[in-house]
């Protein structure tokens, strides 16, 4: 425990890199070498504050370990995401995060990957291979804790609508909740679903959100498992002067959130969240331990955490550094670990 300690406060000291090469002998393979270690983030989705702490966090994570990293965006185009997947093939890398995606395109993509030789992980898309590790958030989880809330909130009887995208994988787990729950509590009707993943989604979503709540005004709950599908609704309701009639529900967290929940009869009462930039570093760390030859499992869960409106106000939290003093369970998840990985700085 004692050389991690110190592996931590050299990376701490931002010498990562260098930190690494002076333990070489002690790391495994290829690891020793780790400035030849090249891995790949293929991504479908990055529009959004927790695309950007994800992002942040696989960064940190790689530059803690010292080994090249290559990130390749798609931007929510399918097929160029399986491209991406041939290109990081081409480019000879060691590893592949593969994250978000659509199971049908990305399917044969990572298949490819794996007989090619490199090792593979899944952030939040299902790949259905039993060769690649499935990396996530504990989505039904996410999904059930909200909805918990919101039954606290307004009773086992209310008007709900319900954003939803089927077809990505987090979206179709946390819709598993949201079906057991409408099944347990016969008193929740879903007076609507609408969702879309246009770019800027939550303007797109905002668009859909005002017709249905002008369709629909006995909708007195929202469930929106998705951070950026909660802004969305949240512009509607603001503008429709709802904001003390509904109440959102959604599943991750920003600074941007935080300041959204905490502005004045907000109508965004709860959300269930892990730190991206988290999740992020247990996605390296994950495939870090498959280049060297262990097993991290075939599903690397990361717990979420219940975030109240209130518990913001009295709190005090402003932004993701002070929600990390006050649920320290933000800062790090002892998940995907081992004593040769160095963490990043905290």
């Amino acid at each position: 425990m004692l050389r991690r300690e110190f592996m931590k406060l050299a990376v701490a000291a931002g010498i990562g890199l260098s930190g690494g090469a002076a333990f070489a002998a002690d790391m495994p393979a290829p690891f020793d070498k780790p400035e030849d270690v090249k891995i790949a983030l293929v991504r479908y989705l990055s529009t959004g504050d927790f695309f950007q702490s994800y992002l942040s966090g696989v960064e940190k994570q790689a530059a803690a370990l010292g080994v090249d990293l290559r990130v390749l965006d798609s931007r929510q185009d399918a097929a160029l995401q399986a491209d991406m997947v041939d290109q990081a093939i081409a480019l000879g890398v060691d590893g592949i995060i593969i994250q978000h995606g659509l199971t049908e395109s990305m399917k044969a993509a990572a298949q490819r990957a794996v007989d090619a030789g490199i090792k593979v992980v899944a952030f939040d898309v299902n790949v259905e291979n039993d060769a690649i590790p499935q990396i996530e958030q504990s989505d039904y989880l996410l999904g059930k804790l909200a909805l918990e809330q919101a039954i606290k909130d307004n009773g086992d009887s209310f008007t709900a609508g319900y954003v939803y995208v089927p077809g990505i994988a987090p979206l179709d787990r946390r819709d598993v909740a949201w079906k057991e729950v409408k099944e347990a509590n016969p008193g929740i009707k879903e007076a609507a679903m609408f969702g879309t993943l246009d770019n800027p989604i939550a303007n797109s979503v905002a668009n859909q959100a005002r017709s249905v709540l002008q369709a629909n005004p006995n909708i007195s709950v929202v469930f929106a498992p998705y951070d950026e599908f909660a802004k969305g609704v949240k512009i509607a309701v603001d503008e429709a002067g709802l904001n003390q009639d509904i109440d959102i529900y959604s599943a991750d967290v920003s600074t941007a959130d935080i300041s959204a929940m905490r502005e004045p009869d907000s109508a965004w009462a709860a959300t269930v969240a892990t730190n991206p930039a988290v999740v992020g570093e247990v996605s390296v760390r994950t495939l870090a331990l498959m280049l060297a030859g262990e097993d991290p499992g075939k599903q690397v869960v990361v717990p979420p955490t219940l975030i109240t409106q209130e518990f913001l106000n009295e709190q005090d939290v402003k932004n993701m550094e002070e929600l990390g003093q006050k649920m320290p369970q933000f800062q790090h998840a002892d998940v995907s670990v081992a004593e040769w990985i160095p963490l990043p700085a905290r």
